[in-house]
């Protein structure tokens, strides 16, 4: 009787156990990587009613029946398949998640091949916005998980697959013209990426990440319609292309790019995140330069 007892009481523990993996999960599965989409909330809530019913039930038939061998040893059967499954399709979703990175790193070589101003430019804007992701108080990142702000910038250039080489490489100033067409890259972004329906939520902070605070962006977007992450993700942009040689310009100092991201502060970029921005430390910046990038073409 002692034994069936303990497989019970091993049976709900684990059941616990169950649950707050189950938990974490469903966290982890509201970003780009995967779907967390409104349509899941449902079967995620339905499996969590029926997790948390077994585990009461498992708690009932140890205080108010008198359980056999064979009931114990389903219930703590029960309890060990389902932790199978949970771990199972972890894994499966680690697995699509490990192979959509794949997919997305060749797309950026693919785009940074054909534009060598870019140089690990996209790499570069990725970990600056994880920098300053790290500063932001924790209540202005509401909604906005940390993996689908780190692929919107990974991806914010990938638009840039739709304007010609002619104008991505041409070594010196763009004519109004030219400039049009490369002011769609964004737009030509979203047009790449919207048929990926987990990303269909951070679509506008690629599609406005370069629009400005006083509305004079590409798009003429005001300020206070402009995406927060996209408002981020700008800042980003910004740095970077001040401190990388382009074929058109040298690279500037860290202290040129601080200094002109103050002075552009509330007309193109967010005064509040230009304040965290300017608040971290250089050799935090510093460790953002992407290891395959020649360390000469930064500043």
């Amino acid at each position: 009787m002692l034994l069936v007892y303990i497989m019970i009481i091993l049976g709900s523990i684990l059941m616990v156990t169950n649950i707050l993996r189950f938990d974490r999960f469903v966290r982890r599965s509201k970003d780009v990587l995967s779907s967390g989409k409104s349509q899941d909330v449902f079967w995620t809530n339905l499996a969590f009613i029926l997790l948390i019913f077994f585990l009461i039930g498992y708690i009932g038939i140890a205080v108010f029946s008198h359980p056999d061998f064979l009931v114990g040893s389903i219930l703590f059967g029960g309890s060990i398949f389902v932790a199978i499954i949970i771990s199972f399709i972890v894994h499966l979703t680690d697995t699509v998640k490990e192979r959509s990175i794949d997919i997305v790193e060749t797309l950026i070589e693919v785009i940074e091949a054909r534009d060598p101003n870019l140089n690990g430019h996209s790499r570069y804007v990725q970990n600056v916005t994880m920098c300053l992701w790290k500063y932001i108080p924790t209540e202005m990142k509401e909604g906005i998980t940390p993996v689908s702000i780190e692929y919107a910038a990974l991806l914010h250039d990938v638009g840039k697959l739709g304007i010609p080489e002619s104008i991505l490489n041409k070594p010196g100033k763009l004519d109004a013209a030219e400039w049009e067409v490369m002011k769609q890259h964004p737009k030509k972004g979203v047009r790449i990426l919207k048929k990926l329906k987990s990303f269909e939520d951070v679509l506008p902070w690629i599609e406005y990440h370069h629009e400005r605070i006083d509305g004079k962006g590409y798009y003429r977007i005001p300020g206070d319609k402009i995406p927060f992450a996209a408002r981020v993700i700008a800042i980003a942009d910004t740095y970077s292309a001040i401190t990388m040689r382009r074929a058109y310009k040298p690279a500037k100092t860290y202290e040129d790019a601080v200094s002109i991201i103050k002075e552009v502060a509330g007309t193109q970029l967010d005064p509040k995140l230009t304040d965290i921005f300017c608040s971290i430390p250089k050799p935090e910046l510093d460790a953002c330069v992407p290891e395959n990038v020649d360390v000469d073409s930064i500043y």
